[in-house]
């Protein structure tokens, strides 16, 4: 850039001196004329001292060539000098003897410009050279390069600063419907507006309506599922008590005893659903007491589980092994580990998965109950060595009333993994999943350490 800011500059340098060079020869020419002869020194002389004179002023130096190169005359500040020894550059006179313009520019910004005067013979006879102090046009360039430089900077920082101001208008919207869409994927429904009348106006009034429609539908579904629930409680339980009545009446007829016996089984299943549909409805509701958490001991609680379940795992041949924290090198002696949950919800959340894990494994199997700890985090482990989901299943099983494609070997309601995801995240915390067919599933309960 500045090469180029110099080059297309200096042009305008050259043409001055080009002119001044033109008026230069005039004169010079003049005096030719006036003391034309074709022979002697003398009027060379006398030629050059009254070009000389007559040029003296033109330039800051001025001097006159002959046509072999030798140096006639000098003048310095417009003061005629004999014997003088100036800096002299050759390839200018030689360029101005074959009827050029020739000119250099020293580094303390001299310019030496050289042009041809012919004499009537129309031959190169003497070259003019002048010198001009240019040191004004670099620091008007100086400047120009300056004014240039700060115009453009301030203009990168004013492309930079109104790119920023676009991309943030346009974007922050942009994230702000993305991050709506994404609560509702979480049933997390909140009003989203804009204030704009734009297309992105638009999608946000789209998007305001269609998460307020879904949290209408879905409030209403879990209300009528809680209604249901509540209706199927009496007649569910006379089912059962004449069931059992007539299962407890019947000692004669085998046949008859099986059927009551299957009424009652069924009746079971039916209460233990009902039952978890309404502790889901209550996990709704915000404010229910039965969400209210304080710090407990997770070592005694998961050992409370493990005992109360070793019942039903035993009837089936398998074994429930608990492995409690180990201490942290801070305090090798130190294994209570704590997190603010409510004890009886993480219980049955606990209980549910180790119920999973007895219905889904064979017997002579082990399920291994485990407590770690970081300084921010309770892990709970359970793993099996049962049948495993597919790894396409994974996401899904966590959903309400789904139920893997092999799961069919044991009763359920497809309830249970969402009631314990339900649980856990209620109180800060996640559950992950590993598992692979035929090999068992590890389930791992993640809690904010108290």
């Amino acid at each position: 850039m500045n090469k180029a800011i110099d080059y297309y500059s200096f042009i305008t340098i050259e043409k001055q001196m080009m002119e001044k060079a033109d008026l230069s020869e005039l004169s010079f020419r003049e005096v030719l004329a006036q003391h034309r002869s074709s022979t002697g020194e003398p009027q060379t002389k006398e030629i050059v001292r009254l070009a000389l004179e007559k040029l003296k002023a033109s330039g800051k130096e001025v001097r006159i060539y002959d046509s072999s190169k030798q140096l006639l005359g000098l003048a310095v500040d417009g003061i005629i000098i004999h014997d003088g020894k100036p800096l002299i550059f050759e390839k200018n006179i030689e360029k101005a003897l074959s009827g050029r313009y020739a000119y250099t520019v020293t580094e303390n910004h001299l310019l030496y410009f050289a042009t041809p005067i012919q004499d009537q013979y129309y031959q190169n006879a003497y070259v003019y050279e002048f010198v001009e102090d240019i040191s004004y046009f670099y620091a008007i360039m100086d400047q120009i390069r300056y004014i240039l430089f700060a115009g453009a900077g301030g203009f990168i920082v004013l492309i930079t600063l109104s790119s920023l101001w676009i991309a943030r208008n346009t974007t922050k919207p942009i994230k702000l419907l993305l991050g709506a869409a994404q609560s509702f994927s979480r049933q997390e429904f909140r009003r989203v507006h804009l204030n704009r009348k734009d297309e992105l106006g638009m999608l946000a009034d789209g998007l305001d309506s269609m998460g307020r429609q879904l949290h209408d539908y879905i409030q209403y579904q879990k209300q009528f599922v809680s209604n249901v629930s509540h209706e199927l409680k009496t007649p569910l339980a006379a089912i059962r008590g004449f069931s059992q009545y007539l299962y407890d009446g019947e000692n004669e007829n085998k046949e008859l005893q099986k059927i009551y016996a299957h009424l009652l089984q069924e009746s079971d299943r039916l209460t233990r659903l009902i039952n978890e549909l309404l502790l889901l409805s209550r996990f709704d509701k915000a404010g229910s007491n039965e969400l209210e958490a304080r710090k407990t001991e997770m070592n005694e609680l998961i050992q409370q589980v493990a005992m109360s379940m070793g019942a039903k795992a035993k009837d089936k041949g398998i074994e429930i092994m608990f492995r409690e924290a180990e201490a942290g090198p801070e305090n090798k002696l130190l294994t209570r580990v704590h997190a603010n949950v409510n004890p009886m919800l993480m219980s049955h959340a606990i209980a549910n998965l180790v119920d999973n894990a007895i219905k889904y494994s064979g017997s002579s199997s082990l399920i291994e109950l485990k407590l770690e700890h970081t300084p921010s985090e309770v892990v709970i482990r359970i793993r099996d060595q049962g049948i495993g989901i597919a790894g396409d299943e994974l996401e899904r099983v966590q959903e309400r009333f789904y139920r893997a494609k092999n799961a069919s070997t044991a009763n359920g309601s497809g309830l249970g993994l969402s009631i314990c995801k339900e649980i856990v995240e209620r109180f800060n915390g996640y559950i992950d999943m590993e598992s692979q067919i035929g090999e068992g599933t590890t389930v791992t309960i993640v809690l904010p350490r108290a």
